[in-house]
């Protein structure tokens, strides 16, 4: 799933359509010691319908890679619990375990395990914890294939269920002849988009095929409206066209496919550079990296009508920006980006404001980071009216989580 993305460099610098009412960058964020060790990444932030903040990450050793997570409790994070660990697990920089909770605090958290001894072959793998215990693993699909699985959405519905999405490979015929940089030379189908719903148990229900044919490896992301769930991700056309679209489950079914923002971004590889979103009530939010006409762009966009129609996209950032972007909703006018971009040659984890009206608020640096796979892709979450944020950085040469918080 780790298509072959070639850097591009952006020659002609453009001024940016929506200029901020304040274009001088601020630094109101406040470190927040992170509960992890060395050796970890990974780390992903899940604001829970139970009122809490998880935070979530991967630590590893030669032999083995586990699954832990932390509370927000009063401004600190509480000691961390084990989910589960294996010395099978699938890890990479891109495709990221997670966790979270229904209202009544039951838990679900995903990870990738090898399926056989092919190189991309691996399962999403699915562990349920009630009355504290985890139970698991549940494969969350069931055709069997030895392909590729993963990049997983997690949803908690209004009733206490989960709402999984995933990219689904059984199509694909085969995991040989591809490799990292070119993952897709070894495909005889197209990836998939499925999903289903499981309960707290791990019993799955209403599994559907969403989209029959999708970029290989770029993450997917999903919001809950007020008419019902939505998932964003990135298409892909016969014409290796890869933009963005959206499918929406409303009145009970799940609707076609239909475009997010019209960029015409023709690539033959995966870009590895998913979308995110969030909605409040039917305002829904959606952040993603273009590079159309070979020209970089981070862009946000929102709709009022639970995502069946889009006002105009905002460009964030046209100065050569490497994406791997997120976004929050703060109420029903006012959103947050984060994305990485550059500052000289140097890559930078940033986040600004941006309102419904096209209006761009306060930017701020949240840290200074690495294009390297190794950063991963930095995470952020709106919880209790403040913006968090965890990302992979570096301490005497190992990986190490940090997290902030900015109100």
């Amino acid at each position: 799933m780790f298509g072959k993305f070639v850097p591009i460099i952006c020659i002609t610098v453009l001024v940016a359509c929506n200029q901020r009412p304040d274009n001088q960058e601020r630094s109101s964020l406040t470190s927040i010691s992170p509960p992890t060790a060395r050796s970890s990444s990974l780390p992903h932030l899940e604001s829970a319908p139970d009122g809490n903040l998880y935070l979530s990450w991967v630590e590893q050793t030669p032999e083995y890679a586990a699954l832990k997570y932390s509370i927000l409790d009063e401004g600190s994070w509480s000691e961390p619990e084990p989910i589960a660990s294996g010395k099978n697990w699938f890890v990479n920089w891109a495709d990221y375990p997670m966790v979270t909770a229904n209202s009544k605090g039951e838990m679900v958290a995903h990870y990738l395990a090898k399926s056989s001894a092919g190189t991309y072959s691996y399962d999403v793998n699915l562990a349920f914890r009630q009355n504290e215990y985890w139970n698991g693993p549940i494969i969350a699909h069931d055709d069997h294939t030895p392909t590729e699985h993963g990049f997983v959405t997690m949803l908690p519905l209004p009733d206490d269920r989960f709402q999984l999405v995933w990219l689904d490979g059984r199509n694909t015929g085969s995991d040989e002849g591809g490799s990292e940089g070119d993952h897709e030379g070894g495909h005889q189908g197209a990836m998939t988009l499925r999903t289903a719903v499981f309960d707290s148990e791990g019993n799955k229900s209403e599994e559907f095929e969403l989209d029959n044919k999708t970029c290989d490896c770029c993450q997917t992301t999903g919001a809950l409206t007020s008419e019902g769930p939505v998932v964003m991700y990135r298409d892909r056309s016969d014409a290796e066209v890869r933009d963005i679209s959206i499918v929406r489950f409303t009145d009970g079914i799940w609707t076609e496919p239909k475009t997010v923002s019209e960029d015409i971004w023709n690539i033959a590889a995966c870009p590895v550079n998913g979308p995110r979103a969030d909605a409040i009530g039917n305002t829904l939010g959606v952040a993603w990296f273009t590079a159309a006409n070979n020209f970089p762009e981070v862009k946000v966009i929102f709709s009022t009508d639970g995502g069946r129609s889009f006002a105009d996209p905002i460009s964030i950032d046209n100065m050569n920006p490497l994406g791997r972007v997120d976004l929050g909703l703060l109420n029903d006018t006012t959103g947050v980006v984060s994305w990485m971009g550059r500052k000289g040659s140097e890559a930078i984890i940033r986040a600004e404001k941006v309102y419904l009206n096209g209006q761009r608020g306060e930017r701020i640096t949240v840290a200074e980071s690495s294009e390297a796979r190794s950063s991963g892709f930095p995470q952020m979450e709106m919880h209790n009216g403040k913006v968090y944020f965890a990302w992979t950085g570096t301490e005497a040469g190992e990986k190490v989580i940090k997290t902030a918080v900015w109100d």
